[in-house]
């Protein structure tokens, strides 16, 4: 069981019982919906396990999504918010933010773009999400917040690359597995639950963990669903034997990065510590896929908090990825490939690097191999 009470900095904020009804087992009305998810309430996370082209840590499956098996969809488009990742910032959510440019990324780098329709496609259906059920007074956007922070919690939860691996079960160019190996694996480390697990033309490429809620989305009690079979309520896809778990590919080398004005022209680079300069660039070391991959530099690690680049010895790894664009490789932040500075560098004048349009001088950073 899987408290999601316990998974948020501050105190629970949906008023719901913990002795409320379970969702899918309540057989009287229930008018208030806001402690009970409905209609439906069997609720599925699915991770994907992306190789060509990869997305995420070599290490680790990365999240698709939750929703409810109803797959009611876009329920309120006037909740379909936008800039997701600045939603988190500025609620308090930025580690969620940090952990969601690694670990749920889109495979063709559009990141934002990805939240955003997991958010408005499947959490705009939650009923416990509804902004009626939060206190008053509640900033706008605060359900989205807490739908992201809730699935990046169960996510860490379920740590399928490491059960897998505990079984001896990593992935492999050569080795083929049967389903009841995978499956014995996946039960024995999560304490008895079987996912569903669906292949591509033989590969494993996706798992999905199906969930009772007691409460609501924000505060309640995650129960994964136990059977006494193999079967999940949806069947996986992957067959019985054959059953190939491929290694992540793609993974780009070593490269500097110089800077472009927006209008094409070349006009600076990157430092050591992530700042603008016209100086000798500095070379950054990358890690990941062209999809999803972490920068170092002889300062350390480089990362993005509040909007605001730099590399240093205190910073957190964030995710970025690379966007091709008029024969230019050009890096991108959140899906974003504008970045921009309050002046243009000069001799020994340096600026810092935001993310985003709203300093004066906006430009993107092409990727120049070393």
């Amino acid at each position: 069981m899987v408290d999601s009470a316990s998974l948020f900095s501050r105190a629970a904020i949906s008023g719901c019982s913990s002795a409320g009804f379970t969702s899918c087992h309540n057989t009287t009305l229930v008018s208030n919906l806001c402690c009970l998810e409905s209609p439906g309430g069997l609720l599925l996370q699915t991770q994907f396990w992306d190789t060509n082209p990869s997305t995420g840590p070599t290490d680790s499956w990365t999240i698709h999504g939750f929703c409810d098996t109803t797959f009611t969809e876009n329920c309120d488009p006037s909740r379909a918010y936008t800039g997701i990742a600045s939603l988190l910032t500025a609620n308090g959510a930025s580690d969620t933010l940090a952990f969601m440019q690694s670990f749920w990324v889109d495979i063709n780098g559009n990141n934002e773009q990805f939240w955003e329709h997991e958010w408005s496609t499947h959490g705009t259906c939650m009923s416990t999400l509804e902004p009626s059920c939060l206190p008053s007074g509640s900033p706008k956007g605060a359900e989205a917040v807490a739908f992201f922070q809730t699935v990046v919690k169960l996510f860490k939860s379920l740590p399928t690359y490491t059960w897998l691996a505990n079984a001896g079960i990593t992935p492999s160019s050569t080795e083929t597995h049967t389903l009841a190996s995978l499956t014995s694996a996946l039960k024995s480390a999560s304490g008895g639950f079987t996912p569903a697990l669906d292949c591509t033309s033989g590969n494993l490429n996706a798992i999905s963990w199906y969930f009772n809620l007691k409460g609501s989305i924000i505060d309640g009690t995650f129960g994964i669903l136990k059977y006494t079979s193999e079967a999940a309520p949806e069947a996986g896809s992957c067959p019985s034997t054959g059953i190939k778990y491929p290694l992540k590919s793609g993974s780009p080398t070593p490269t500097s990065y110089h800077s472009c004005s927006s209008s094409g022209s070349s006009t600076g680079g990157l430092l050591s510590l992530g700042t603008w300069s016209t100086q000798t660039l500095a070379t950054f070391t990358i890690s990941g896929t062209a999809s999803s991959f972490t920068m170092t530099s002889s300062k350390g690690n480089c990362g993005v908090s509040s909007g605001t680049f730099a590399c240093g010895s205190g910073v957190a790894l964030t995710s970025f990825s690379a966007v091709t664009s008029g024969g230019n490789l050009l890096l991108a932040s959140g899906g974003s490939t504008t970045f921009s500075s309050d002046g243009n560098p000069s001799g020994a004048t340096v600026f810092t690097v935001f993310t985003g349009s709203s300093h004066s001088q906006s430009y993107t950073l092409s990727i120049v191999g070393s």
